[in-house]
């Protein structure tokens, strides 16, 4: 981290969320397509997201869980079978009412997510205990048609994967709801190097069709919480609706007990806000599509290419992802251009070095430079200082967060924390869906999750009755 801003983005303090727009931009991780709410997914980009999908895809298969793909669109009829589903849904929908130039018998939807889909197809080839549990996962785009957007936290079209699982018993399906939750903020914190709080949503934020949501929630560097991913306990709500039953071990029929849980692309803008600064991204090491980048010193000289060269090939074959920078242009220029793209590490080497047989390795997170030999070793140094590094981040992340995690038991304490220090505000409450709109109309925080804390003669902040839960409250994106 150089002591000079890059004036190509806005300073992080003076508008964060012009400096996010720059940083998505100048770091091409995306570009806006011509129909509002859709981006594009540059190459650097898109290659975030698909470590993040290899991570979590291997997770899901190494518990049990199989890939499927199921269409698109989405028959009217079909989507209106849950009630409170369709309701929750209904407002953001895109319908489909011409194929051709000949109108549709039925209008279709654009798959807002997929639970009516992988119910009527349960229904279709669940009979028996024996055919049970099924725990399918999709990777796949979903359409919301959002009024207000912004590049991956809120868009009309976005990348995702939504798991949805059928099982036999209540207690199965209940635990396959935290697994899933502690996959994900196990992930955010070994991947992304971002911690989370998690917990269940109220009943007004949760999941339209579930009975329980569980969240992940992560702390931006504005004080803003972030939703990251949730994981729903659907019940027997949806296999009722959707006449999903099995014959159970004592020969009756039973409905099954559902499942259903998603990660997105916010996870990108997640990385972003939390990890980045005044010269663009910070990308944790593991995530990174580059991990190191060697910036060849007086490229001209006889020698200098070629050792370069000859260390990413050694590098890249202890299976780090590097490349050599042999652009014509200036050394000052690619420092500058591996800082906005948030490359972890770069790797200057020079005529000088060479011949000292070393190399200078300087830290994206934190600008601190060293001096490396090139023998042998470098590639398990250079991966330790990687790991090194994601431990930093996550530890600064960490630090951010219990920081901005204030207790208060009074309205007042509670608009104080929110306009001098934001964050999480944890507060007492009646449990009451009324108080929690009267919190969300005066201050604009909204309930994020509630808090394992138990309460003792707390009172609610908002209307003075005795409190069952301790809150989790923030702004949020």
């Amino acid at each position: 981290m150089s002591n000079v801003k890059n004036d190509a983005i806005c300073s992080m303090d003076k508008d964060f969320a012009q400096w996010y727009t720059d940083v998505c931009r100048k770091a091409e991780l995306m570009d806006y397509s011509s129909v509002k709410g859709f981006i594009i997914y540059r190459p650097y980009g898109y290659a975030i997201w698909e470590n993040i999908q290899k991570e979590l895809d291997q997770k899901f298969k190494a518990s049990g869980h199989e890939n499927v793909y199921m269409p698109m669109l989405i028959p009217t009829s079909l989507l209106q079978k849950e009630a409170d589903h369709v309701e929750g849904f209904a407002p953001e929908c895109a319908v489909v009412t011409k194929g051709g130039l000949e109108d549709l018998e039925e209008p279709l939807v654009i798959r807002p997510t997929s639970e009516t889909l992988f119910c009527e197809h349960y229904a279709k080839i669940v009979n028996s205990y024996r055919d049970l549990p099924k725990k399918y996962n999709q990777w796949c785009s979903v359409v919301r048609w959002e009024k207000t957007t912004r590049p991956f936290l809120r868009g009309s079209e976005f990348l995702w994967q939504e798991g949805h699982t059928i099982h036999a018993t209540e207690e199965e399906a209940k635990s396959e709801t935290l697994q899933m939750l502690q996959i994900y903020k196990d992930t955010c914190k070994d991947l992304l190097a971002i911690p989370m709080v998690t917990g269940l949503k109220t009943e007004k934020e949760k999941f339209a069709g579930a009975e329980e949501t569980y969240t992940i929630e992560a702390l931006m560097h504005d004080g803003k919480a972030l939703q990251s991913g949730t994981s729903h306990y659907f019940g027997q709500g949806f296999a009722k609706a959707f006449d999903m039953k099995f014959l159970n071990k004592e020969n009756k029929q039973e409905y099954v007990y559902q499942t259903s849980w998603g990660v997105s692309t916010r996870l990108i803008g997640a990385v972003i806000m939390v990890h980045g600064d005044n010269n663009g991204l910070v990308l944790p090491p593991r995530v990174a599509p580059t991990q190191i980048v060697i910036v060849p010193i007086r490229q001209q000289q006889e020698g200098v290419l070629e050792q370069a060269y000859k260390l990413e090939k050694e590098l890249k074959e202890q299976g780090l992802r590097v490349r050599v920078d042999a652009s014509d242009k200036s050394p000052g220029w690619k420092f500058s251009e591996a800082e906005m793209r948030g490359v972890p590490l770069r790797i200057e080497l020079g005529p000088k070095d060479i011949e000292n047989k070393q190399c200078v390795v300087v830290k994206r997170n934190d600008g601190v430079k060293q001096t490396m030999s090139l023998d042998d070793t470098l590639a398990q140094k250079i991966q330790d200082l990687l790991d090194q590094m994601h431990d930093e981040m996550y530890a600064k992340a960490k630090k951010h967060l219990e920081e901005h995690m204030t207790r208060v038991n009074t309205m007042d304490e509670f608009v104080d924390v929110l306009e001098n220090k934001t964050g999480f505000v944890q507060a007492p409450w009646c449990g009451d869906t009324e108080c929690e709109l009267k919190i969300k109309e005066q201050t604009t925080a909204t309930s994020r999750c509630i808090t394992e804390e138990e309460v003792h003669d707390e009172t609610c902040i908002c209307c003075g009755k005795k409190a069952k839960k301790i809150v989790n409250f923030a702004k949020s994106y």
